[in-house]
């Protein structure tokens, strides 16, 4: 029998538990909510204890970003209100005339802050083809960039950028990568161990995992002066997440390996079902063997693609629209990674000018059974295509 005197509890169980919680004065296993604003300090007016007021964070909030460095590999990890709150921080922290680097499909909240930052001056940018390395290498090479935006799998045809070989290119030309994983939460893809300075994810999804808060988070894989101006940008805009916020986000994180688990098993069988489908043109998901980024994904996941996927029915624009609508299982609902699976027309939700296919439906795939998910969309498939 082998020695395990010295084997440490693995990332699943260490998340599971909220890091081995205890709480000191009363023993209890649930992480407590102190919703203070302000901070008494003590009797010789020193600060008790790293808070000083709410903008600089609270206790839940440090034990929720704590998990996340955990799950990263991070230096640290810096958790915002919302996921556009933690973007911007990174795009406010650039200096004036900053070069940024970015997909031209992307989510479409981050590249209209890009877009507004650009006409105003702001900033520069350029773009390349999600997935397509030859061109983020031209975009880098046309002019230096301070900064290369890589989300993947990208959102919403889930194209796959492989981070490594995108951060090399970065890297070589001395800009730093920040990577949106958000479709693969960090229990399948760890940004930061293949190369990326900034892992980007939203909380309100996977981690958080029930449509119940909204969150962002910034992990770095160093620390340095451009992440202590991301701490003081948070600081100031007053956008750090809240107690109960954070606690929800703690209660959502301990249950992330089976919620995915079950996501990805489920989106697989979706995805295998309706590839090929008489009614469906084509299936976007990167763990179909037939999909272009298949080999890259699976180099920079844990054997899992994720819980999201894209199908571009036969038809007209409103048949797509029909099939969102008649879907009595899947809500018709913007978001992700949530347990309960949502349907939406990415071009109705995108907006005028968004780059997306007029017949291409988004598909969140939750933990429920995989066969009511096929039969809901194959009866409203058949009334819209009828």
């Amino acid at each position: 029998m082998s020695d395990n005197s010295n084997r440490k509890p693995s990332l699943t169980t260490r998340v599971a538990q909220a890091l081995r919680f205890i709480e000191a004065e009363t023993g209890a296993v649930v992480p407590s909510i102190q919703p203070a604003a302000t901070y008494a300090r003590d009797e010789n007016y020193d600060i008790r204890k790293p808070y000083f007021y709410r903008r600089d964070g609270n206790q839940a909030t440090s034990h929720a970003e704590a998990i996340i460095a955990e799950l990263e590999g991070a230096a640290d990890s810096l958790l915002f209100a919302s996921g556009m709150s933690a973007c911007t921080a990174v795009i406010e922290h650039l200096p004036t005339g900053a070069h940024v680097v970015a997909p031209r499909v992307m989510y479409h909240g981050v590249l209209h802050q890009l877009q507004t930052y650009a006409a105003n001056g702001r900033i520069t940018l350029d773009f390349y083809t999600a997935g397509n390395l030859g061109e983020l290498a031209e975009a880098v090479a046309r002019q230096k960039p301070s900064l290369v935006w890589v989300e993947t799998p990208n959102n919403p045809n889930w194209e796959v950028t492989d981070i490594e070989a995108a951060s090399k290119i970065a890297h070589d030309a001395g800009a730093k990568l920040i990577a949106d994983c958000t479709a693969t939460p960090p229990n399948i893809t760890r940004a930061l161990d293949l190369g990326a300075d900034i892992s980007f994810h939203s909380a309100t999804k996977y981690l958080n995992g029930h449509s119940d808060i909204t969150a962002g988070v910034l992990s770095v894989r160093e620390i340095g002066p451009y992440w202590d101006e991301i701490v003081l940008i948070r600081k100031l805009q007053g956008t750090v997440l809240h107690s109960f916020d954070a606690y929800m986000l703690i209660r959502g994180m301990r249950t992330l390996f089976l919620r995915v688990e079950k996501c990805c098993k489920n989106a697989m069988a979706v995805a295998k079902h309706f590839e090929g489908h008489k009614h469906v043109e084509v299936v976007h998901y990167p763990g179909l063997p037939s999909d272009p980024g298949h080999e890259v994904a699976k180099r920079q996941t844990n054997g899992q693609f994720g819980g999201m996927l894209s199908i571009v029915v036969a038809g007209t624009e409103q048949t797509a629209i029909d099939v969102a609508r008649y879907c009595e299982v899947f809500y018709p609902a913007t978001s992700l990674g949530g347990v309960e699976s949502l349907i939406e027309h990415r071009k109705t939700v995108s907006g005028v000018g968004f780059p997306v296919h007029p017949r291409l439906l988004r598909l969140s795939i939750g933990i429920e059974d995989a066969d009511d998910l096929i039969y809901d969309l194959e009866q409203a498939i058949a009334r819209a295509t009828s």
